[in-house]
């Protein structure tokens, strides 16, 4: 069976879509293959690549990458993380559109721990909305419900 192929959008690809595409690539990662993108990439936050690594996903490798690299790409799921990304985003052609906003754990201004903290809620709310969505997903798209 061919994965299902799932690129995040955001508006800087520096932490919601980075943070989203580690997680289902590492937790479902047999049935789909996530990439990310920005509208006006950056580069990939320490924070994200901290508070993945704490849950064993290596995103120190990763950089921030512009949504015109995945140009003339067919994807399952285009998903935007953002507001922002949702409305100045140009069409992306998907199968499945879907639009899931999470608060942008940059904005915070803390010190160090406080950051981590919120970065940690943000990607635990992201890996909650990612098995609630892309797991049940994948229970109706798999043959015999598997």
């Amino acid at each position: 069976m061919d994965k299902k192929k799932v690129l995040f959008i955001c508006t800087n690809n520096s932490c919601r879509s980075q943070i989203a595409e580690g997680l289902l690539n590492s937790i479902l990662g047999t049935k789909f293959i996530a990439f990310s993108a920005g509208i006006n990439p950056t580069k990939v936050s320490p924070f994200a690549i901290e508070v993945m690594k704490e849950k064993g996903i290596d995103l120190s490798k990763q950089y921030s990458k512009s949504i015109e690299e995945f140009k003339g790409n067919n994807f399952d799921f285009v998903v935007t993380v953002c507001d922002n990304a949702k409305e100045i985003c140009p069409f992306y052609p998907g199968k499945k559109i879907i639009h899931k906003s999470f608060e942008d754990p940059s904005k915070f201004n803390g010190n160090i721990e406080e950051t981590l903290e919120i970065f940690r809620k943000t990607r635990d709310k992201i890996k909650t909305w990612i098995v609630d969505t892309f797991g049940k997903e994948k229970s109706r798209m798999a043959p015999n419900g598997l």
